[in-house]
C-alpha cells in the first residue's frame, strides 16, 4: 500500500501482515481521489473517514494538504498502527479516535466536506449507511459521502445518490443532499 499523490507520494506504508483490514487498492484510491480533484480544493476540506482500516484513505487526504481529517475506527489493533503511522509521517491535521463508526456520527457535532465510509463489503447494515448519514446531519451544504462498497450491493435507487465509479472489484458510490443544493 503506498500514498499515490501529493506531499507523501510514493511513500509506503505496511501493516502487519496479520493486519484484517482490506486496504482500498492504489489504483481505486488514484481514480477516486482524481474525481474529488476535479470537484473540491483540498486544502478547504474536512473529511470524516469511517471503518479507516489502515488509514490509507486519512492519509491520502492529509497528503493532499487537507485542512482536517477525522479517522475513526473500532479494531484497537488498527486504531494503534493508524495513529502510529501518523506521527511517524508527521500528519498532525489528522484525529485518530477509536470508536465505532456509527456510533461516533450518532454523536457528532460537527459537518464534513466530504464523509468518505469504508465498511466491511458483508456489513449488514451497510444499505442503510447513506440514510444514517444523512439523518445525523454531519455534511456540509455541498459535501459529498462516499460509500465504498463491493459488487453485490447498489445504491443507484437512493435518493442522494449520485453517481457510482467501479475500479475493478472497488465501488464508490457518491451521495449529495440535493435537498441542500
Amino acid at each position: 500500500m503506498r500514498i499515490v499523490s501529493g506531499t507523501l507520494k510514493g511513500r509506503r506504508i505496511k501493516p502487519p501482515k496479520n493486519f484484517r483490514a482490506r486496504p482500498t487498492t492504489d489504483f481505486a484510491k488514484e481514480n477516486l481521489f482524481n474525481i474529488l480533484n476535479n470537484n473540491f480544493d483540498f486544502t478547504e476540506l474536512s473529511v470524516l473517514d469511517l471503518f479507516s482500516g489502515t488509514g490509507s484513505i486519512s492519509y491520502e487526504f492529509a497528503s493532499r494538504e487537507c485542512a482536517k481529517v477525522v479517522s475513526i475506527e473500532s479494531n484497537f489493533r488498527h486504531h494503534a498502527f493508524i495513529k502510529s503511522t501518523l506521527q511517524e509521517l508527521g500528519l498532525t491535521q489528522v484525529k485518530a479516535y477509536k470508536s465505532d463508526a456509527l456510533r461516533y456520527v450518532k454523536s457528532c457535532k460537527e459537518k464534513f466536506d466530504i464523509v468518505f465510509a469504508d465498511p466491511p463489503y458483508d456489513l449488514k447494515e451497510i444499505e442503510a449507511i447513506p440514510d444514517f448519514i444523512f439523518k445525523h446531519n454531519v455534511l456540509n451544504e455541498k459535501a459529498w459521502l462516499i460509500v465504498e462498497h463491493g459488487d453485490k450491493t447498489n445504491f443507484s435507487k437512493h435518493k442522494c445518490f449520485k453517481e457510482i465509479r467501479n475500479y475493478g472489484g472497488v465501488n464508490f458510490s457518491i451521495f449529495v443532499n440535493y435537498e441542500n443544493r
